[in-house]
Formats: structure tokens, C-alpha cells, sequence
């Protein structure tokens, strides 16, 4: 089969035909129809993921595709079952062995690409709103980096759960994606100050940050007290440092939250959520936005519209390149 993979650390990836692999116990084998591509795999590439596998390993995280096989002694959605998986590795391929207890049985009206742009992005945003920030019904939430796979997500929950949406965004292109997501207010990251916005639309409750850096400076001093941050991740390539006394002058939070994380030591909290937001999907309630779709072939540049932020929402690869 081919697989698009890490042979060494420091090397570029590259597409190779391998053996198919056998699924282990507790595992099921998939026919992949689908990749969701992330910032993350990204940072796996340069090594600087908290979660990076060793070389050699196959890129992507969130895949869809058919169960064609179940390991020994497995329960598992059966041969046949169109499911999608967080495997955190081995998406970018035409097969691939993952966690049974991973697997969500998907909605028959859910495409294959719906799916692998599904699990990290939304849950990310529903836990990050929900679980850690408990976002409440007329509270005013600013979303940095609005138009992208995560950060477009997080516009279109923070609306379906009643709050009145900032989106911070680069450009008018961007900013129209957000715009058609639900956000009520647009700040172009590239023109204005979004401090002076925020403050002009009467301060924020809480911010959703996948970006870091400035942005997150700007958005901390538009905070009001109380309010809530949430830092997602660093697509800026700069960890901001907090001034504690900032925190305490205003009785602001900062919060981390890495989804992944969750399956490790509160696996429930992500099940809970997914539960919702499959009922949500299937309820018409939620669009996932997907850019582009590129065939397996065409990974590299895939990767490389999320490197160069040409991308809006998700960017999906296929291995027939349907």
C-alpha cells in the first residue's frame, strides 16, 4: 500500500509503498477513504510535537474509511462499518491498523470527508467552550485565527451555544468565511488593532487562541474581568509569556487545552462530546468547511496550504483522490 511517511527525524517525508499492515489485538484494519490534515502534523514533520511517534511512522492524525477486519479477540464495529478514527498517526495511507475504542460509528449522511475533518477540530472547540470555559448564553467570545480548522469551528459552536462571536481573521476572504460560520463582529488581524476593537464592541468574556503571540497580548488587554482564555496552540510560532499581575489585577484565567490529551486521562469527557456533536451534524446544526481535497499523491502540497495559511477550515487528502 502506499503511505505518505517520516523515516527519520530531520528528513522530509516522502510517499512509499509499504506492506499493508495486520491489525494487532485490540485494534480494527481500515480501508481509508480519507485525512484529515492539522497544525500538528506540521510540527510532527519539524519534530516538535508534544505526542511526535519515532521514525519511522506514517503522518496523519484523523482518518475515515471502512473496517475491513477486526485483531484478535476484538470488539469493534464490524467489517464493513464506515467509521472514523483519531489514531494520532498512520492517516495518510491507503490502509492502516488503529485503536478499536477509537472508532465512532458514523451517520449515514456523513461523507467520508465530512468525518476526517470532524473529530479534532470540532472537539477541540466544543471541549475548549464547554468542558474548560463553560461558555454561557450572552457572554461575548473572541475567536482568534477564525478561519482556520480550528478556530472556524470554534465560531460556528460558540454561536450554536448562544454567545455573540468576535472573529479575528486575515483578510476579507477569511474574514467572509467566518462571517458565513455565524460570527456577528469581524477584525481583520492584518488592519486593525484588536485590542481597540474588542474594547469598542464592549470588551470580550472569553478568548479561543490557537495562534499565540501578539494576537494573544492584544487579546488579554481586551479582556473584561472574569474573563476566560483559552489557549489552543501557537500557529503564530511565538508562546506568548503571561504577566501574572495582569491575571490578578483583572482576576483573569488562562487555560490550556490539548483534545488529545483527554483520551489519556479522561477519555469520557471527549466521548461526551462527540456524542453531541454528531447529534448536532446529524441534526443539521453543524457544516464542517473543507478548502481543499487532494489526492494521496499530492500530500506534500496539501501540508504545504496549511504551512503557507492558504487554507480555510480543513484540508482533507484522499488516497483515490476522489
Amino acid at each position: 500500500m502506499r503511505a505518505y511517511r517520516m523515516t527519520a527525524g530531520g528528513a522530509a517525508p516522502t510517499l512509499e509503498d509499504i506492506p499493508a499492515p495486520a491489525p494487532q489485538a485490540g485494534e480494527i484494519a481500515l480501508r481509508i477513504a480519507a485525512c484529515g490534515l492539522n497544525f500538528a502534523d506540521l510540527l510532527m514533520i519539524a519534530g516538535t510535537y508534544q505526542d511526535t511517534p519515532e521514525p519511522p511512522f506514517t503522518l496523519g492524525m484523523e482518518v475515515a474509511g471502512t473496517v475491513t477486519a477486526l485483531g484478535p479477540d476484538t470488539q469493534g464495529p464490524a467489517p464493513g462499518t464506515r467509521v472514523a478514527v483519531f489514531g494520532g498517526q498512520g492517516g495518510l495511507a491507503e490502509a492502516g491498523c488503529f485503536p478499536a475504542a477509537r472508532a465512532v460509528a458514523l451517520p449515514e449522511a456523513m461523507s467520508f470527508a465530512d468525518a476526517a475533518a470532524f473529530q479534532i477540530a470540532y472537539g477541540t472547540s466544543h471541549v475548549a467552550l464547554d468542558h474548560k470555559a463553560r461558555l454561557r448564553p450572552g457572554e461575548t467570545l473572541l475567536v482568534l485565527g477564525a478561519a482556520g480548522g480550528v478556530g472556524l469551528t470554534a465560531v460556528e459552536i460558540g454561536k450554536l451555544m448562544g454567545a455573540r462571536v468576535i472573529a479575528c481573521a486575515r483578510g476579507a476572504d477569511k474574514l467572509d468565511v467566518a462571517r458565513q460560520a455565524g460570527a456577528d463582529h469581524l477584525i481583520d488581524a492584518k488592519t486593525d488593532d484588536i485590542r481597540e476593537a474588542c474594547r469598542a464592541l464592549g470588551g470580550v468574556d472569553v478568548v479561543y487562541d490557537p495562534v499565540g503571540g501578539e494576537q494573544f497580548k492584544a487579546a488579554m488587554r481586551a479582556c473584561r474581568p472574569e474573563a476566560r482564555i483559552l489557549s489552543i496552540g501557537f500557529a503564530s510560532g511565538e508562546v506568548p509569556q503571561i504577566p501574572a499581575n495582569h491575571l490578578l489585577v483583572k482576576n483573569l484565567s488562562v487555560m490550556g487545552l490539548y483534545w488529545g490529551g483527554y483520551l489519556n486521562f479522561r477519555p469520557e469527557v471527549v466521548t461526551e462530546s462527540l456524542a453531541t456533536l454528531f447529534q448536532w451534524y446529524e441534526a443539521g446544526r453543524l457544516r464542517p468547511h473543507i478548502s481543499h481535497i487532494l489526492p494521496l499523491e499530492r500530500a506534500h502540497e496539501a501540508l504545504e496550504l496549511l504551512r503557507a495559511r492558504k487554507s480555510t477550515g480543513k484540508v482533507v487528502v484522499t488516497p483515490s483522490g476522489d
